[in-house]
């Protein structure tokens, strides 16, 4: 049995059986692309862009640390502990990086199927 947690529409965390898994576990030949969906606009967040023009509408500022790595963007809250980081090229930006930000971001984001 194979298979990934997911949070829900009202932030509830349920497993989704995987059904394109095999006995052993792995998933069959095909994949699929994950995209960032911005749930307000619907639209697909598809650069830096536009995911920094909607986190700084949601309070996030781009953290500029003194011990921050060059190859990342980092963004943070005032009013959170929570640090977002993101590859700093947006071809590495992977479905981690889009599940991190619905975690800090519940109800505003969603990750799916592309």
């Amino acid at each position: 049995m194979s298979g990934v947690w997911k949070f829900d529409e009202k932030g509830v965390i349920r497993f989704s059986e995987n059904p394109r898994a095999d006995s052993a576990g792995r998933k069959a030949n095909s994949t699929r692309r994950k995209v960032l969906v911005h749930l307000t606009t619907r639209e697909v967040v598809s650069s830096y862009t536009s995911l920094e023009q909607i986190l700084r509408g949601l309070g996030w500022e781009r953290y500029s640390g003194s011990a921050s790595d060059p190859n990342l963007l980092q963004f943070h809250k005032q009013s959170s502990i929570d640090l977002i980081s993101l590859p700093r090229d947006f071809s590495r930006f992977s479905s981690v990086h889009m599940y991190d930000i619905v975690v800090k971001n519940p109800n505003v984001f969603h990750v799916r199927d592309m």
